[in-house]
């Protein structure tokens, strides 16, 4: 009889416009790419999970029989289970897992949100009660609440929501989450790694932090006050009295949410313009370079190298400070790929993928 195995891959992602937007609950455009984090496991014949994660020389080993106590900062491991537990689910034996992936760490493809992604998938699985969680939208949400509400950081739900739905996706937030899938653009995608390690959740609550105090400025004298409705020569107005280092980023969310937009426009047009396509990523660069102070000299070097060879566009992905950004070129991205290594980056070309993928041989049903 055929040892039962458990075998689960979810994707990255890159946010073609909207980056650090679905935090204020703004919409955002996004797609999962075909960089991936692979979780495999094995049954064991006791109740006891052992984890190894040779790509970051890493192991645990648990029983979850109860809360798991934290052992690092954000243990999205532990917490993921911790999650199910709260909810009722029970594992009945152990699993022997190894954790693999393509997706660069700690550079704003989304490493951390499809492992948690993958990784609460599996544990569905594992515990044959996955039918509890049948849409890749309540696996997201279950994501989200072991990565970020777990640990009170100040990320959104669009790095869960792709991973786990996969393909392109024009996302809202409000007044509640609606999805709509869309085509995915001709042309090429080349992802950038500046290969600058970045503290993404430093970066997040700094950015956020500065917004949601200008919001909070801003409704003591508009209590109605609403990010999402506000047109950009109001809020320039509303702005004047605000000091420079909170006034900038809440410009740039209204500037930002109107680039998503036109993106969207672009996107489901019955020809599609790329040129406008490159050019409104460039103008999102913009905003996330001067109004939100997340680029770097890296980024910025490895962008124009694209430019000089072909490129029509590219950005940051993610939230800056380091990491990635990706550029867009119609056809022959491979010259352009190297100019970007050349700048002192690694290239990945990469394309539009699937979502959550799941093997199982194990029992489905609930003992």
């Amino acid at each position: 009889m055929k040892q039962p195995e458990i075998k689960v891959s979810s994707p990255g992602r890159i946010c073609f416009f909207g980056e650090h937007q679905d935090y204020l609950g703004l919409e955002v455009i996004a797609a999962a790419i075909n960089l991936r984090i692979f979780i495999e496991g094995r049954a064991r014949a006791d109740r006891f999970f052992y984890i190894d994660l040779p790509d970051i020389n890493e192991k645990d080993r648990f029983l979850p029989e109860k809360e798991l106590p934290y052992l690092k900062p954000r243990d999205y491991l532990r917490s993921s289970v911790n999650v199910l537990l709260r909810l009722g689910y029970y594992f009945d034996c152990g699993w022997d897992v190894r954790l693999t992936g393509q997706i660069p760490i700690s550079a704003g493809v989304s490493s951390s949100s499809a492992m948690v992604v993958a990784w609460i998938k599996f544990l569905l699985e594992a515990s044959r009660c996955s039918s509890l969680a049948s849409t890749p939208e309540k696996v997201a949400e279950l994501a989200h609440q072991a990565e970020v509400l777990e640990f009170n950081e100040p990320g959104g739900q669009m790095d869960h929501l792709t991973s786990a739905r996969g393909g392109l996706a024009w996302i809202r937030f409000s007044p509640e989450l609606n999805l709509t899938d869309l085509q995915t653009p001709p042309g090429n995608f080349v992802l950038g790694d500046s290969q600058v390690k970045k503290n993404t959740t430093s970066i997040l609550s700094s950015v956020r932090e500065r917004v949601i105090k200008g919001l909070e400025l801003l409704r003591l004298d508009n209590p109605l006050f609403d990010l999402k409705n506000v047109t950009e020569s109001e809020i320039r107005s509303l702005l004047k009295k605000l000091p420079p280092e909170i006034r900038q980023p809440l410009l740039g969310a209204v500037i930002n949410r109107e680039l998503t937009r036109e993106g969207l426009k672009v996107l489901t047009a019955s020809s599609f313009d790329e040129n406008c396509f490159g050019r409104l990523l460039l103008e999102e660069q913009e905003v996330l370079r001067d109004l939100l102070g997340v680029s770097t000299p890296k980024i910025e070097l490895m962008l124009q190298a694209a430019l000089k060879h072909g490129a029509l566009g590219g950005k940051i992905n993610g939230s800056g400070g380091g990491g990635c950004m990706f550029a867009y070129i119609p056809d022959k991205p491979e010259r352009m790929a190297r100019a970007m290594e050349e700048a002192g980056g690694k290239s990945y070309l990469v394309t539009v993928d699937s979502g959550l993928s799941v093997e199982n041989n194990f029992s489905k049903g609930k003992k």
